[in-house]
């Protein structure tokens, strides 16, 4: 079975680099013969590493420790839900996954894609046949799931315990699913710049694999904060850790993309601009999987020092080289006559949004890096905290927020001095309305007043803009009943979609705001019977449970929450303790719409069951959660609009 899962990986590794010569072989005269020959070996590729996955993850549930990776990442008592996602947890792991992604979305682009324009067909392919040959080359030679052991252990080490939760078995396939998906809009991009031929054809193509992938980069970074806040035991969701920021990176630009799009295909602008971003982007995906392999950054969530460092920098270069070579010798075919015609239109707010996400990208970048950067340059490595980054995400985030507020209320081209007066009255009025009642109730510091004016702002503009196009369907309809406005709405579903991912940002925005200005911490000492106040909160320490569970032994720590009130809740946190790791948390978490009560056992005593406790009251941060929730639901409604062009 061992050798057959190895077997497997060459048999496809030989096939796709067949394939891909072919692929790039293929033109108009032997297109069908040599397509057809490339397709098969695409096929055959595709099940190989189907079978390699399902021998591997038969290893992994059969618990044959005679595979290295198997003995590494699980044991005889983890449940098998677990167990499965140890099939992702390490490196060798991870690699073949994304293997098995990208050989099956190549698969599918092989049978979606129309064969009208034989030579563009034929050169995507080609260049996601040269990717999927890349991982294959890995997996062969550099980081085997396959490999054996010395000798048989009895049994495995097991997984992290950090990594047993459930967003694990979400989290990692969702980002790797967008981080592949990437790799479509890239092929096709790159296909358009060889075929000389860099028309809206390939934007056309790929604009739903956008939404896809950027819609999987979102839920992903969404369940992997949602994760450090229940996991962690430190009450916050991100600390602009190396490998989040690599998940972060390609958001931006995919982010920037997707606006960006719309204007070419409004206007025809930006066209050397997309191209950029989208090979920019594709780029960031593999360096996010380098960094987590290379040991070149340390981080909590990388998989450690490995030989595949070198190889993910070659490859890296290829790309960034390659693409930009070719893009620059096919500059003179993506020149524009449009312009921008005023500052006070769409077209323009979408180019500062398209700069600073650019900006706010480059700068995390550099910042991730600086590391490496200070060691190359000094041999001493340097790093930068929290605090620049968050010094960076302010201005800039309160900037882009109050874009998004502006953008909804421009129109295409120019908006007459009237309409922009009109529209920005009513939005500035409530959010002055907004600003008074916030200083009434108490908020007095400045940046926080600020950040909820833009919130305001912004969240009031995107409302107006959606109740005027209701108005509009109301005034102009014929059929004024409910089927008549459900039509109405899955007729305009990517407009409205693209309305409630806008106030799933803004949201996320909300309890970014909350959590960051007005979170209360109070460490304290208890003993049975204690009680401590904090905010509006009376929570009552009633006794340490001890459970031992095999090779875990638990310390389980029980609060009674009162809120000024008769009825009361019951939390639980508790302190882990593994034979083979160190000890973690699980918090206990009273959530609702206006604040978290969030308790983290940090000390036990078992004789006399005096605990030390961290108690911290994080308001609004169920509003990120549901922020999330809208703009998933809202790239869904946008993603099954199946029009070509991008209408506002």
């Amino acid at each position: 079975m061992i050798l057959f899962g190895q077997y497997s990986l060459v048999i496809a590794f030989v096939l796709t680099l067949y394939a891909s010569f072919l692929y790039f072989r293929a033109d108009k005269k032997r297109f069908h013969s040599v397509i057809a020959s490339a397709q098969r070996a695409t096929l055959i590729a595709f099940l190989m590493i189907v079978t390699s996955s399902l021998l591997l993850l038969y290893a992994l549930l059969s618990r044959n420790f005679q595979v290295e990776y198997v003995a590494q990442y699980t044991n005889r008592s983890l449940p098998i839900a677990y167990t499965i996602a140890a099939f992702w947890a390490g490196q060798a792991g991870s690699l073949l996954f994304w293997a098995l992604l990208l050989s099956f979305f190549t698969w599918g682009v092989m049978l979606r894609t129309p064969h009208k324009n034989t030579f563009f067909f034929s050169r995507t392919l080609a260049v996601l046949s040269v990717t999927l040959s890349f991982f294959l080359y890995l997996l062969i030679f550099k980081s085997n799931p396959f490999a054996t052991t010395p000798f048989t252990p009895e049994d495995g080490i097991g997984l992290n315990p950090l990594l047993q939760n459930p967003a694990m078995i979400f989290h990692p396939p969702a980002l790797y699913v967008g981080f592949v998906a990437y790799t479509i809009p890239f092929s096709y991009a790159i296909a358009a710049l060889l075929s000389k031929k860099p028309d809206d054809y390939w934007l056309f193509s790929i604009r739903r694999w956008s939404l896809f992938a950027w819609l999987f980069l979102t839920i992903g970074n969404i369940l992997g904060m949602q994760w450090a806040y229940v996991e962690l035991g430190w009450g916050g969701y991100w600390a602009w850790d190396p490998v989040e920021n690599a998940s972060l990176l390609p958001w931006l630009t995919g982010t920037a993309f997707i606006h960006s799009v719309i204007i070419q295909q409004r206007r025809g602008m930006f066209k050397k601009w997309n191209f950029s971003l989208i090979i920019i982007t594709f780029a960031l995906t593999i360096f996010g999987t380098f960094i987590t392999r290379s040991g070149l950054i340390s981080s909590v969530h990388a998989f450690g020092v490995s030989n595949l460092g070198p190889a993910f920098l070659l490859f890296l270069a290829i790309v960034l080289i390659g693409s930009f070579i070719l893009l620059i010798r096919q500059t003179p075919l993506l020149s524009s006559r449009a312009r921008i015609d005023s500052w006070t239109s769409k077209e323009s707010s979408f180019l500062l949004n398209n700069i600073l996400l650019t900006i706010f990208m480059v700068s995390i970048l550099v910042g991730t890096l600086f590391p490496a950067i200070s060691e190359a340059i000094s041999g001493e490595k340097l790093t930068v905290g929290s605090s620049f980054f968050n010094a960076l995400s302010v201005p800039v985030g309160l900037t882009l927020f109050f874009i998004l507020g502006i953008c909804v209320l421009f129109s295409w081209q120019k908006t007459r001095f009237q309409k922009l007066l009109s529209r920005f009255a009513i939005s500035t009025t409530t959010t002055c309305l907004v600003v008074v009642l916030l200083v009434l109730a108490g908020v007095r510091e400045m940046l926080p007043l600020i950040a909820f004016a833009v919130f305001a702002f912004a969240m009031i503009s995107v409302l107006f803009e959606f109740s005027r196009q209701l108005l509009r369907y109301k005034n102009s309809a014929k059929d004024n009943g409910s089927l008549g406005f459900f039509r109405f709405f899955i007729k305009n579903r990517q407009r409205y979609g693209g309305f409630l991912v806008h106030i799933g940002i803004l949201l996320l925005f909300l309890g970014i705001i909350g959590s960051s200005a007005y979170s209360i911490e109070k460490t304290v000492t208890l003993e049975p019977g204690d009680s401590v106040a904090i905010a509006n909160y009376q929570i009552h320490y009633t006794g340490l449970q001890h459970v031992d569970r095999g090779d875990t032994h638990i310390d389980r720590a029980r609060f009674v929450l009162n809120k000024s009130r008769p009825n009361t809740r019951t939390l639980f946190s508790e302190k882990i303790f593994h034979r083979n790791y160190q000890p973690v948390t699980e918090v206990g978490i009273y959530s609702n719409l206006r604040e978290d009560v969030y308790i983290i056992l940090a000390k036990s005593d078992e004789e006399n069951q005096r605990i030390t406790a961290s108690i911290l009251i994080n308001p609004l941060v169920l509003w990120m959660w549901i922020g999330g929730a809208v703009m998933v639901l809202g790239t869904l409604l946008a993603f099954t609009n199946k029009s070509r062009a991008v209408r506002q």
